[in-house]
């Protein structure tokens, strides 16, 4: 019976598909501007499996380098941003004095869309890829760090007292009970924070690089390559969906512990 399951997660972009293809078959959409289904994978192929030196086209077989282009700066400015973030926010969700003076400007920043933040980046870092990773770092940075602080002050306190009357220092109790106890919501906090890294690629690519998925959007929309747009949008989905199935996998092997807890 288990090898019968109905694979239900495809059953709305199945549907999701057909509604497409019939909107644009049926032209209840404006003809050109909305490609059709089959459109889009056959660009999509050629992107990915075109032979580059065959052709003038900047999408043929160009795909793969464009996702290292965009992955490579999404590792490395997710990673700043864990990097930082989860550091601080332990210290802000354990330490009264580090709350007061550090979380009320977070607070006050964290609502500036990333989007906001791109002229001051060009202006600082220049067309280069540090735009790009401080973009990135910074929208990734917002939720880890609410989320990592949030899970230092959810601890249970009578895990604190216990602790504390069993004679355990204070590096003690935020190593082996406050940090093992936040980290569920830490993961949150990175699978929300990856999330944002993609975003924030390929808003800092359509400007402030000139390569990755986000340029090539920009491009494709520049010269009225609608079927290449909507590629791009379904790479980077799927990129983004892998990314938040890495960390959440890694979620239940770190903490298998608590699994094994609730069966216990």
């Amino acid at each position: 019976m288990r090898g019968r399951r109905i694979p239900w997660f495809l059953i709305l972009p199945i549907l999701l598909l057909g509604v497409w293809h019939l909107a644009v078959a049926q032209r209840w959409v404006t003809e050109g501007i909305i490609p059709a289904p089959a459109q889009v994978l056959e660009s999509w192929r050629r992107w990915i499996f075109g032979a580059p030196t065959k052709s003038l086209s900047p999408y043929s077989g160009t795909w793969v380098a464009n996702v290292l282009y965009s992955g490579r700066r999404v590792l490395e400015g997710f990673a700043l941003a864990a990097l930082v973030a989860i550091p601080l926010g332990i210290f802000v969700g354990w330490n009264r004095l580090v709350a007061r003076l550090v979380d009320p400007s977070i607070q006050l920043l964290r609502p500036v869309p990333i989007t906001a933040w791109l002229p001051f980046a060009i202006a600082v870092f220049g067309i280069y890829d540090a735009s790009a990773l401080f973009l990135i770092g910074l929208g990734s940075f917002y939720p880890i760090v609410v989320n990592t602080s949030h899970g230092v002050r959810d601890t249970n306190l009578l895990l604190l007292r216990a602790a504390r009357m069993l004679g355990a220092g204070e590096r003690t109790v935020l190593l082996k009970v406050v940090l093992p106890s936040a980290l569920p919501s830490i993961f949150t906090g990175l699978r929300l924070g990856v999330g944002v890294a993609w975003t924030a690629v390929i808003v800092a690519e359509m400007i402030a690089v000139k390569s990755g998925l986000g340029y090539v959007l920009w491009d494709a929309y520049y010269v009225g390559r609608m079927d290449i747009c909507v590629a791009t949008m379904f790479s980077v989905g799927l990129l983004g969906f892998v990314s938040d199935q890495i960390i959440l996998r890694t979620s239940h092997v770190v903490l298998r512990w608590r699994t094994l807890e609730r069966h216990a």
